[in-house]
């Protein structure tokens, strides 16, 4: 049989033969999926990559896919196994599979019930799961939680049915967690701010109408503006039932620091902030804040720093999403090719700011 196969595939190598027999010769990982080889003398067919004693390339024959491979009579090799799917597509689904069953559960599964459903170790399932997530299970389980929690709350539940439905087991966890994700109690969260007090102030700077607000954990908003006007009501959409209120003496001295920093920004603008968001928005913006004043960052590197690198479109939407412009600098990310663009703010403001943090 293997004498048939050889004739039948005797040709004059060509050149896209010769880009093959080079990523077989290297095991190049990255040509896995785009073909398989066949070893005449065995009759068994490989990945690219695949770890086994290297074959001449004279009994070396090529196939787009497994499928075609078989159909010449080659069988799969059982050690790089070409007829499965590539690893790193069985990796996502099982990931995928994963964050699924997080998400479903009544309460957040343990690392040993998640690696025993994945087939693998809990340390292989924990490093598989951060690499490719950027977070921890623990971590993805808390943000699936909080985003249950919120929207039960936004849709008007109790907050008992919000304890209930979002899988805390106890009560005394869920207002633990809740602080951090809401910047507020729950119950005023549901109520749209209800009773919770946010200071706030509007200025002016060269860089247009500024307001900053607090709560009582930090500042949870810097927003630039056309008017104040707008600028207010876009607050009040946010917490229609709070108590916006003016500053003390600290406060204004606090919005007094940011103004300066925004005509004459040096350093980090160094701030205590209620940061409501995703685990995953989190990862990101601490990213953000690690980029050094008067250097940039595409937001591909930021993908790459929180160990997730094919995040980048995720990466940007976390950037829009930030509420606090300079503290949580989404202005010095960049395009890949270090073009300004992006900006919640405008991109004549990120230019600036950028300009003004080069010259300091």
């Amino acid at each position: 049989m293997f004498e048939i196969i050889a004739d039948m595939n005797a040709t004059t190598p060509s050149a896209g033969d010769t880009e093959r027999w080079l990523a077989v010769e290297q095991r190049d990982a990255a040509a896995d999926g785009a073909f398989v080889y066949g070893v005449k003398t065995t009759g068994i067919y490989c990945r690219p990559s695949c770890g086994s004693k290297a074959a001449k390339r004279e009994n070396i024959v090529y196939f787009d896919n497994a499928t075609e491979a078989e159909q010449a009579g080659f069988r799969a090799c059982k050690r790089c196994r070409p007829n499965r799917q590539d690893r790193a597509s069985e990796r996502a689904e099982m990931i995928a599979r994963a964050c699924r069953m997080i998400e479903d559960a009544e309460e957040p599964p343990s690392l040993e019930v998640l690696a025993d459903a994945a087939g693998v170790s809990r340390y292989h399932f924990h490093r598989l799961f951060k690499t490719a997530t950027g977070v921890t299970p623990k971590s993805y389980a808390a943000a699936a939680r909080a985003r249950k929690m919120r929207g039960e709350l936004d849709s008007g539940a109790s907050v008992t049915r919000a304890i209930f439905d979002s899988g805390y087991n106890a009560s005394s966890r869920f207002y633990e967690e809740s602080a951090s994700r809401l910047g507020m109690r729950p119950k005023q969260y549901r109520d749209g701010g209800r009773d919770a007090q946010i200071k706030f102030a509007i200025g002016e700077c060269s860089l247009g109408t500024v307001l900053v607000a607090a709560t009582d954990k930090g500042v949870c908003a810097i927003d630039f503006g056309s008017d104040a006007d707008g600028l207010l009501k876009q607050l009040q959409d946010r917490f229609p039932q709070a108590d916006l209120v003016g500053g003390d003496a600290a406060f204004d001295a606090l919005v007094s620091k940011i103004l300066s920093y925004l005509e004459m920004p040096r350093g980090d603008l160094d701030l205590p902030l209620d940061i409501r968001g995703t685990a995953f928005q989190h990862k990101v913006w601490a990213a953000l804040r690690a980029i050094p004043a008067g250097q940039t960052a595409s937001y591909t590197d930021i993908a790459r720093a929180i160990g997730k690198p094919s995040a980048v479109r995720a990466v940007a939407q976390a950037c829009s999403a930030n509420r606090i412009a300079v503290a949580i600098p989404c202005h010095r990310v960049v395009r890949l090719d270090g073009d300004v663009s992006g900006y919640r703010w405008g991109v004549d403001r990120k230019r600036e700011l950028l300009s003004r943090e080069a010259a300091a």
